[in-house]
């Protein structure tokens, strides 16, 4: 089922200039870069904390499951408030209270000052910030929905990137303390000047646009949303998928040093931080390449190809787990079938229940993330820490992979050729 408009040639372009939905795109890409460090370099400062606080992975990894479950708890009334407020407040205060989650972070010194700074604080500004771009993406580019929410989503995973060896370099020689503080400073910094040039499409402005187009605007909302198979077998589907993914991502250097490739030389580098930053690459381009194919070969086509790769590159990654190289090359194609369930799913939810409350449905959805990071974070730790072997964890979030990429082609893509919402 597609709900997209047809758009003339004339609606094509952004309906206040021809060149201000680009821009829109251009700053939200930044916005998500600048809160991208919280989520992705967690892992470079587990082994720390653990020394420092004196805690077990377990334990520390509550802090990155807080960091998620608040970032997508409260995406709905952050949906609401985007929405009601505009992005350019509402983003510029998310921005700045992320970076200084790490700053406040580096200053505690037990399990509840972490979790309060990093985990709390962290996860109420990065949420903002998400989901308030992708809803600005999903309004400002009706036609080109899953390559646009592809691209803020590829800031979002790709930001990392360039951060992740600055940021081990300087935990390795500073002291994890110094490089909070600096980069959770730059972060906010960065992050409040590019959202002071947000704001919303507003389409009567332009006298160019035609009805077809005004019909962006509809749409259905939580209350009949949450009343649907549709929105529940989209969220479990999220679910899954990010379990998987954040298992792998909260537990890479865990993983790494258990299968003894952690400071092996690849190419000159130790495979841990040489993994991390190919790993933010691929679940950079991903998203808005898969947004893109989506938008061609239809969301739930990709969605099974995607999830099937992650499932068997996963599997590939445990089977050759001794081998430096392959750790580094499968975890990056890991993260290409991953991460792009970041376009793929606000996009085709976009389609279906329609964009008048996008900020608000997705928030709901992302909720899913939320569920999948207790999943994939301290209670993969503790399947861990119980079997004192990663082989249970890969077996649940391999099979994870595998059903969500067989519903996706025999069940959500019937179900939504079924059933139009709006």
């Amino acid at each position: 089922m597609s709900t997209v408009a047809s758009y003339t040639s004339e609606s094509l372009a952004d309906p206040l200039t021809g060149r201000t939905r680009w821009i829109q795109l251009i700053l939200g890409i930044v916005c998500m870069m600048a809160i991208a460090s919280p989520q992705y370099t967690w892992t470079l400062f587990t082994k720390p904390l653990m020394t420092s606080i004196g805690a077990k992975l377990s334990e520390i990894q509550i802090t990155f499951s807080i960091l998620i479950v608040i970032q997508t708890f409260f995406s709905p009334l952050q949906g609401y408030f985007v929405d009601r407020f505009g992005p350019r407040f509402l983003i510029t205060i998310g921005t700045v209270l992320s970076g200084l989650s790490w700053v406040l972070a580096s200053y505690v010194s037990t399990l509840t000052g972490l979790y309060l700074t990093y985990g709390l604080i962290g996860g109420v500004g990065t949420g903002i910030v998400y989901i308030g771009i992708i809803a600005q993406m999903v309004k400002w580019f009706p036609d080109r929905r899953g390559f646009a929410v592809g691209m803020v989503a590829a800031g979002y995973g790709f930001g990392a990137f360039l951060t992740t060896f600055p940021v081990a370099y300087g935990i390795s020689h500073y002291g994890y303390q110094s490089t909070l503080i600096i980069y959770g400073l730059i972060f906010a910094l960065i992050g409040a000047v590019a959202a002071q040039g947000l704001k919303q499409p507003d389409y009567s402005t332009d006298r160019s646009v035609t009805s077809e187009v005004a019909s962006h605007e509809q749409g259905v909302g939580a209350n009949i949303m949450l009343k649907t198979p549709l929105f529940w077998l989209m969220f479990i589907m999220m679910t899954m998928l990010s379990t998987s993914g954040l298992m792998v991502i909260s537990q890479t250097a865990a993983i790494a040093r258990d299968f003894g490739v952690a400071n092996v030389l690849v190419m000159g580098m130790a495979a841990l931080p040489l993994a991390l930053s190919v790993d933010r690459i691929t679940n950079g381009l991903t998203r808005p390449f898969f947004g893109w194919l989506s938008d061609r070969i239809g969301r739930e086509n990709t969605m099974f190809i995607a999830f099937l790769m992650e499932g068997l590159a996963m599997l590939a990654w445990l089977q050759f787990r001794d081998d430096p190289l392959l750790f580094v090359l499968l975890t990056g194609i890991v993260f290409f079938g991953w991460g792009e369930i970041f376009s793929l799913f606000p996009s085709t939810l976009t389609d279906s229940f329609g964009e008048k409350y996008a900020s608000s449905n997705y928030g709901l959805l992302y909720m899913a993330q939320g569920v999948g990071s207790i999943l994939g974070g301290p209670m993969a730790a503790q399947l861990h820490e119980a079997t004192h072997s990663w082989l249970p964890v890969f077996a649940v979030v391999i099979t994870l992979d595998i059903v969500a990429a067989l519903l996706a082609l025999f069940v959500l893509k019937p179900l939504r050729r079924k059933v139009r919402y709006y």
